[in-house]
């Protein structure tokens, strides 16, 4: 594999794709992807909401805009110049998960970029948009074509990285612990407030919790809060995301969770499009958000600790910034295990 042409190739896809997130007028794009794929993502992006429920039109753009502000030339350089082309490929079963648009696209470019070989087991939630990009690439440069494969059963593969629940962990590790593996389970992400948060920080904390609904595991869904913090600070900046409720899933969601909180005379605060609730569990189902409270900040640090597990992103004023866990960098691993180190010492 060239990889300067893959980068370019890499760089056109990812320029196309944030004009996706942006809907950018079909003369914005690079001719050839213009001409041949323009309409046919377009008809993908609703056939993938057809199909999922889940991946609205907004949750689909937002995924395309964020991967695209990463495949530049520039951050794809400075990501891969780090590690070596492996000398002898190997075949990497990747299993995907599809919680969110495209949230298994990182491992496909990082076996692609070590070298590898990738056979490709789709989410079922998520398989109109990626073989889509895929073909694109491929187009782009047809070479890489003996690095991707689309498969409906792993076999004969040297490497896996699967994705998915904790329950479904157990049956990666047994069919495939005897090989080189990364298992990645359930996570999800918490944000560490101190009361002195500034209107617009608290705005962009609405992002962390609800792009994709909630639904992926840099998704915020816990606050640590200094004793006496109000929450009439941060319902008031995130009313602009109020829009959410009329999306009908999550709006079941809201309705559901809401019921049996009441039938079971648990305490709640709501306001109309998130129920928060006094709870020291770190996950929280969607449209809720968990919270607690913390006396001194080492108390937040031992909590953090405790779970750290099952953490990926910790958002706050020395943490990850407000508005930006859903904006990982090219080198900013699932679960802190680094992908590319991985596929390159095979």
């Amino acid at each position: 594999m060239d990889r300067q042409k893959t980068i370019k190739s890499f760089s056109i896809l990812g320029d196309s794709m944030k004009k996706w997130g942006e809907r950018a007028e079909k003369e914005a794009f690079n001719p050839f992807v213009a001409g041949a794929f323009y309409e046919r993502m377009e008809t993908a992006i609703l056939g993938a909401k057809a199909h999922n429920g889940w991946f609205s039109a907004s949750s689909v753009q937002e995924s395309f805009y964020r991967f695209g502000e990463q495949l530049t030339e520039e951050k794809l350089t400075a990501w891969v110049e780090k590690y070596p082309l492996v000398k002898s490929p190997k075949k990497v079963g990747l299993i995907l998960a599809g919680n969110i648009p495209l949230v298994g696209f990182h491992d496909i470019l990082s076996t692609i970029f070590s070298g590898n070989i990738a056979h490709i087991k789709l989410s079922s939630d998520d398989k109109i948009l990626i073989p889509l990009l895929l073909e694109i690439i491929v187009e782009l440069q047809p070479e890489l074509k003996e690095q991707i494969n689309i498969v409906e059963k792993l076999s004969d593969v040297e490497a896996v990285i699967a994705t998915g629940s904790d329950n479904s962990a157990r049956y990666f590790e047994k069919y495939f612990g005897h090989l080189p593996c990364v298992i990645r389970k359930n996570r999800t992400s918490v944000a560490v407030l101190n009361g002195e948060e500034t209107p617009e920080e608290l705005k962009e904390l609405g992002r962390d919790i609800f792009t994709y609904y909630g639904l992926g595991c840099r998704n915020v869904s816990h606050l640590l809060l200094p004793e006496a913090y109000d929450l009439d600070q941060l319902f008031g900046a995130i009313i602009d995301y109020g829009d959410i409720i009329n999306h009908h899933k999550y709006c079941n969601n809201y309705d559901y969770y809401k019921a049996i909180y009441l039938m079971n005379q648990e305490k709640i605060i709501e306001n109309g499009f998130v129920l928060t609730r006094e709870n020291k569990e770190l996950f929280a189902p969607v449209a809720v958000v968990h919270y607690h409270y913390y006396s001194d900040i080492e108390e937040a640090n031992a909590y953090i600790k405790e779970h750290e597990e099952k953490i990926q992103v910790v958002v706050g004023k020395d943490h990850f910034p407000f508005g930006q866990a859903q904006s990982p960098a090219l080198d900013d691993y699932a679960d802190g295990v680094n992908t590319m180190e991985f596929l390159t010492q095979l």
